[in-house]
């Protein structure tokens, strides 16, 4: 186990809109960010990003043999790249996501990660805090809190990531330690961008509504939208997480509309979850700082700017990378989980207790 020593910790990320990896090196004691360092993206090709959507919703029992492969030399790839890392954050990809009843699958094999790579790796981080009652999702959270420490916050303030699901992180930054009573409240807020990627995928033959130019020259269907806000999940209070294709229905309900008019819409149903999402924060949110590909959407940013009582920003405003940030998170988290620190706790994730999740493998020492 660690001491509380800085770390140079490296984090990587394959989010649910099966874009790519992000890895990021930051330096971390596990509690305050020290500072941030290289960061490196690299792009799933069609063929991978193919492999990796027909494996969505298996679990761990299923044939997942050449998604696997995808994602084990995808992290080696880019993860190679960098120097100094002592600790790596490997999340793996999630597959599917069900934590109230079969748990949750992160695809992805530490151990062969850290044999490869010949550094320790902190992996399986959801398992935990699924098998103490929790979500499981979302894990940003306490990262987040520590940005907010990082940036010099004095009020409460809310980061949204709208990645392939989005979720929203509020934070006051007057608590001590995350898992203070009060300190964070966090929960998915419902899809972002993955329906809207499949829909233009589908549609297109694209990977995503690249600037929002589609939904820009579209109009929104105020009546699939209402159907939409009808789910139950808009019901449920927080902390609450969804699974990616949980809102598969959102593709039926634009199905006669011409591609604009469905992205349009579409876009509109992620905006809106937001602000009904908003409304469970303990008190109103100073400003909201929106990290993910979805603040790329001109679109959805007016949305959320019309809809919401507060500023909202892009998290580079106050210095942040919103194309890193997950992967500087699961960097963080490592880190924790090394220290026995807590990766989670009731008020983000409906755990039971303030829960340290993931496993170390490390690289086994051989004799020349």
């Amino acid at each position: 186990m660690l001491g509380a020593k800085p770390v140079k910790a490296l984090g990587a990320m394959s989010g649910t809109s099966l874009d790519g990896v992000d890895a990021a090196m930051i330096e971390t004691d596990g509690e305050r960010i020290l500072s941030f360092g290289a960061s490196e993206y690299l792009a799933y090709s069609d063929a991978q990003r193919a492999v990796l959507r027909a494996a969505l919703g298996r679990w761990q029992e299923d044939d997942t043999d050449a998604a696997l492969q995808v994602i084990q030399q995808a992290h080696a790839q880019v993860l190679s790249g960098f120097d100094g890392a002592e600790l790596i954050g490997f999340h793996g990809q999630t597959l599917a996501h069900d934590p109230q009843g079969r748990g949750t699958h992160q695809l992805g094999d530490g151990n062969a990660l850290a044999q490869s790579l010949d550094a320790p790796v902190v992996w399986d981080f959801r398992s935990a805090d699924v098998a103490l009652g929790g979500e499981g999702a979302p894990l940003a959270p306490f990262f987040h809190f520590a940005c907010a420490k990082w940036i010099g916050a004095e009020e409460p303030l809310a980061f949204l990531n709208l990645g392939g699901v989005g979720n929203l992180t509020w934070v006051d930054p007057s608590k001590s330690k995350p898992e203070d009573e009060g300190a964070l409240l966090a929960f998915d807020t419902g899809p972002a961008n993955a329906p809207i990627n499949d829909l233009v995928s589908e549609r297109l033959g694209l990977d995503c509504d690249r600037d929002g130019k589609l939904a820009a020259r579209g109009t929104v269907e105020e009546g699939a939208l209402e159907l939409f806000l009808e789910e139950a999940f808009f019901r449920k209070m927080p902390p609450k997480s969804l699974d990616r294709d949980d809102f598969s229905l959102m593709l039926d309900l634009v199905r006669e509309l011409n591609d604009q008019d469905a992205a349009a819409t579409m876009t509109a149903m992620a905006a809106t979850a937001v602000m009904v999402g908003m409304e469970h924060c303990p008190s109103p949110p100073s400003r909201v700082l929106v990290t993910g590909g979805g603040r790329k959407n001109p679109v959805m940013m007016k949305m959320l700017a019309v809809g919401l009582d507060c500023p909202v920003e892009s998290v580079e405003t106050v210095g942040l990378d919103g194309d890193m940030l997950e992967a500087q998170a699961f960097a963080y988290l490592a880190v924790r989980v090394a220290r026995g620190l807590p990766t989670s706790c009731p008020s983000t994730t409906r755990v039971a207790a303030a829960v340290g999740g993931g496993q170390i493998s490390r690289p086994s020492i051989t004799d020349d």
